[in-house]
């Protein structure tokens, strides 16, 4: 065959294969084109299908059967414990620590030694004035016997004759005598000045014997032998004890001003407990209020008094402390149960054939968690709990969980 021939015969076998293999490509790019194409149209239309079923179902929700309240409620508040008696003992004079006889969680009694300070100091200036009172005791001694003298000098002249001395020197022994009797009167007042210095001082010596002011535990000791103490209670000065009377014990509560009709008065009964389900809850009532509520936090506090015999309770404890409210009958729903409006306060109640109603209610009172209605609902009916924004009136709804707003039950303050 001639080479012309021959190469043009190859180059056309070429071409027809480039052809063929493009066309092979071709088709394998339409084939996954329109499987991609498919599986995304029945996942779209699978979403469709599955949001119009969704949408054409009831939204579920979770509802709470009303129940009317009764005579009686129980509000319960944390408070904190607080020692009847707490105090900070500081030296009342100044040296050096000689010796410590408590440490902390000792029990002491009232006038019960707990520390001695030495104070040399303080002996020193004892010592000079007793020294300085001996002295101006003395003293008194010269100035009687000098008043003696010049009484019974002018006693003579005094009686003299006329004639027998003049009433010069008569008149000069009478200041004599006189100037002796202030002398001696002075002399006295001096004494009694020394005395008093030395009484003052004796005073403070019996400080150097650091006792208790009441019966009571140690709760700090910040002192240790050597160390010196300055007398008083200044800010860069070092307490020597603190001490606290824990029996009785005070409980401290802050109450929301919604209570007040209720607890802003003595007598109320109280359950204390710490939180400990092994330990029995303390009796105690409200034994003082403050009778005004803080503009900041709007609470007031009140007190209860409670027995410690057996030291159950320390100072600074939390504690939950439990009080029986009267209550009106008023109904009592969770706070979760109320949605409000621009015109008020509503509740969503769910009918017999599952339809909600929106009606609106009037709030007696407030406790937090839970809120007693005056008007708006009645006894038995369902209200829904967290209701959505999207939930219209007259929407229909599935229950999924029904609750009970039980008569009486623990209410927590916020």
């Amino acid at each position: 065959m001639h080479p012309i021939l021959e190469i043009h015969l190859q180059s056309t076998d070429t071409g027809r294969s480039l052809q063929r293999a493009a066309i092979a490509v071709a088709v394998v790019l339409l084939l996954a084109f329109l499987v991609v194409y498919f599986a995304k149209w029945h996942t779209a239309h699978g979403l469709v299908r599955a949001t119009e079923a969704t949408s054409a179902s009831a939204p579920a929700v979770d509802v709470v059967v009303v129940h009317n309240g009764s005579a009686e409620a129980t509000l319960s508040l944390p408070g904190e414990t607080a020692a009847w008696y707490q105090s900070t003992i500081y030296a009342r004079v100044s040296g050096y620590v000689a010796r410590w006889n408590v440490d902390i969680g000792d029990h002491v009694k009232a006038g019960q030694l707990l520390a001695t300070i030495d104070t040399p100091e303080l002996d020193a200036e004892l010592a000079a004035a007793q020294a300085k009172l001996r002295v101006a005791q003395a003293q008194v001694k010269v100035k009687q016997a000098d008043a003696a003298f010049a009484s019974s000098t002018y006693a003579r002249w005094r009686d003299s004759p006329s004639g027998v001395v003049s009433d010069q020197e008569r008149e000069d022994k009478k200041a004599g005598d006189a100037s002796a009797a202030a002398a001696l009167e002075a002399a006295r007042a001096q004494v009694s000045l020394n005395q008093a210095d030395v009484d003052r001082l004796s005073a403070f010596e019996q400080f150097k014997r650091v006792t208790a002011p009441y019966a009571g535990i140690i709760t700090e000791r910040r002192v240790d032998i050597g160390n010196l103490v300055t007398a008083g209670s200044a800010a860069n000065t070092t307490s020597l004890y603190q001490m606290a009377q824990d029996d009785p014990i005070r409980v401290f509560v802050e109450v929301p001003q919604s209570a007040a009709p209720d607890l802003m008065k003595v007598g109320v009964a109280a359950r204390i407990s710490t939180g400990d389900a092994a330990a029995l809850a303390i009796n105690g009532t409200i034994a003082r209020t403050s009778d005004a509520v803080d503009p900041q936090s709007r609470t007031f506090r009140v007190e209860v008094d409670i027995p410690n015999a057996d030291r159950r309770l320390v100072p600074g404890l939390y504690v939950q402390v439990a009080f029986e409210l009267q209550n009106s009958g008023m109904t009592q729903v969770p706070a979760a149960a109320l949605a409000f409006t621009a015109g008020g306060p509503q509740v969503a109640i769910v009918s017999s054939d599952g339809t909600v109603h929106f009606r609106h209610v009037t709030i007696g009172r407030d406790d937090g968690d839970r809120v007693e209605l005056s008007a708006g609902v009645s006894d038995g009916e369902r209200l829904v709990l967290n209701i959505s924004n999207q939930i219209v009136d007259g929407q229909k709804v599935q229950v999924s969980g029904e609750q009970h707003s039980a008569a009486g039950v623990a209410m927590r303050a916020p």
